[in-house]
């Protein structure tokens, strides 16, 4: 599959099965999160692996829709805000690098033929306290893992033109 045909084909999946997805495809999948760009590369980020079946009740703490502990695996991502880069201004870019890693992890998911779901309105202080993260631990988002449930429907996107930003001429 081209770059083209995977970033046109990944999608938010709000169903899953409750397939048991492969060791091997899970390992390719932190593997591609361990390889993921990081500002001055720090890798400043933890991944964790959560399982679902039998914590379903715990897990829906985090975040509260039914489908987000139907797959087999919740993946989330944490910046360590205290060992990330941080530029002259004084912008910490844990949050941004947590982001690219997730974006690795969907983009090799849906390779694999899994589904995720970008989540970041998760519930923090539930999210803090199951997970026992100190205060430099910032939990960045979170996506369910396993087979979609259902098809594909088509992407609903603005235009190119409305997206590109037009820098006035001098």
């Amino acid at each position: 599959m081209s770059f083209q045909e995977l970033v046109k084909n990944r999608r938010s999946v709000r169903g899953y099965k409750p397939d048991a997805v492969k060791k091997e495809d899970l390992e390719l999948i932190l593997e591609a999160a361990r390889l993921a760009p990081t500002a001055a590369n720090k890798q400043a980020f933890k991944i964790v692996v959560l399982e679902t079946k039998g914590h379903e009740e715990t897990l829906a703490r985090i975040y509260h829709r039914p489908w987000f502990v139907e797959g087999p695996y919740v993946l989330g991502v944490l910046a360590e805000t205290d060992k990330a880069w941080v530029r002259k201004d004084g912008k910490n870019h844990a949050n941004i690098d947590g982001a690219i890693v997730m974006d690795h992890i969907v983009l090799q998911a849906a390779e694999l033929g899994l589904g995720t779901c970008w989540i970041c309105n998760f519930d923090d202080e539930a999210t803090r306290q199951l997970l026992n993260l100190p205060p430099e631990i910032d939990p960045v988002a979170f996506t369910p893992l396993g087979y979609p449930a259902d098809e594909a429907s088509a992407k609903k996107r603005k235009s190119l033109e409305d997206l590109l930003w037009k820098v006035p001429q001098h």
